[in-house]
């Protein structure tokens, strides 16, 4: 199959005004929109199709619905070196990126975040780790248990606001993204759409449901889809096995520590391991992807973000079997400081692309929806 198109990079027809990045991933995107050969990949083809222009709404709607796969580019006959050089996965990657910084303040410490992700993170985590050990009840035994080496409200006092307040800025900085990208009112279906997507990585499983190819290339695998479902559901049993001592506590007056079998210890034992081993499965595959198909200049800030995840509940899981030993302060400590900075950087790491894929899906469910409608 050929394309009969005049290469050029001169952007959309209208006078909106794109940045490098978008410039180009519009240039990239009018010649597939011509050829369509991987309109079944996922849902950006479909969401691409719909029209002939795209504006920066339409640019950053389609890139937050990448995932990137990369089955187009290793499908696509007009990669390098032909002249066209399309190299969608990479494309976007760079637009979605940018749409991160730009929605979520402030900017500059998302760039930072990407570009020296490992310094920071660990700077961070040195020092809230060291403020948390001083807050420590020195008087307490070593080997004591969690809440007599701090106190409940103080802990409370401490990661409520540092969990609330980053929430608030991603809740900003997604409510621009909506409006940008078009977003309505959604409807019941459209939320069951968008989860389902989420909850079956579907855009992960390829138009044939064989994988994707994010570290075979031309050959398919479902690995990185399962260590994005072992990391996503990792993290929802962490936050039930939160959620649940804190229901437990407080309506129920049952005050920690709790058993093993008790809904906190299972819901977090769980999603810890889970964590673990996503993160870890998510490191092995980004070490065998090309780096060439992705956002290159946030290479370093991924693989910190995904460390930090991966550290957050190896130290819990840690602290678990240390129970009764001196070495309980220590860990809560390091735990805590993890657990801190993960919160506190939320939304300048890759994390907050949970929070704009979300939308994403939300929005082109509606566009669906309407388009049929029509």
């Amino acid at each position: 199959m050929s394309l009969d198109l005049t290469l050029h990079a001169s952007g959309p027809a209208n006078a909106e005004s794109l940045s490098p990045a978008m410039a180009e991933a519009h240039r990239q995107l009018e010649i597939c929109n011509a050829c369509r050969y991987c309109e079944g990949f996922c849902s950006v083809f479909p969401a691409m199709m719909r029209q002939k222009v795209f504006t920066s709404g339409d640019l950053n709607h389609m890139a937050n619905l990448c995932h990137n796969c990369r089955g187009c580019y290793y499908s696509c006959q007009y990669t390098p070196p032909h002249e066209f050089a399309l190299n969608i996965p990479a494309a976007l990657a760079e637009v979605r990126q940018e749409s991160w910084e730009s929605f979520i303040r402030p900017r500059a410490l998302g760039r930072a975040f990407q570009e020296r992700g490992f310094a920071i993170a660990l700077l961070v985590m040195i020092a809230t780790g060291a403020l948390l050990w001083f807050a420590m009840n020195a008087t307490a035994n070593p080997a004591s248990q969690f809440y007599q080496q701090m106190a409940h409200n103080l802990m409370v006092a401490i990661f409520a606001p540092a969990f609330i307040l980053p929430l608030l800025v991603i809740a900003f900085g997604v409510s621009d993204y909506w409006r940008k990208t078009g977003g309505t009112w959604p409807c019941m279906a459209d939320l069951k759409d968008a989860f389902g997507s989420v909850a079956r990585m579907r855009n992960l499983a390829g138009g044939h449901g064989e994988g994707c190819n994010f570290e075979k290339k031309d050959r398919y695998s479902n690995a990185r889809r399962y260590a994005h479902q072992a990391v996503l559901y990792g993290f929802l049993l962490c936050f039930l096995a939160t959620s649940s001592g804190t229901l437990m506590h407080y309506a129920l007056g049952w005050a920690a520590p709790y058993g093993l079998f008790s809904p906190p210890k299972m819901f977090g034992i769980s999603g810890g391991i889970l964590l673990v081993l996503g993160s870890i499965e998510m490191i092995r595959l980004k070490l065998k992807a090309d780096p060439a198909l992705g956002a290159q200049r946030v290479w370093r800030g991924e693989f910190a973000f995904i460390a930090l995840l991966g550290l957050t509940a190896a130290t819990g899981l840690a602290l678990y079997a240390a129970t009764g030993t001196s070495l309980v302060r220590p860990l809560l400590a390091l735990h805590l400081g993890a657990v801190l900075t993960l919160f506190l950087m939320m939304p300048f790491t890759k994390m907050v692309h949970g929070f704009f894929r979300l939308s994403a899906l939300i929005i082109e469910a509606q566009k669906r929806r309407a388009k049929a409608g029509n």
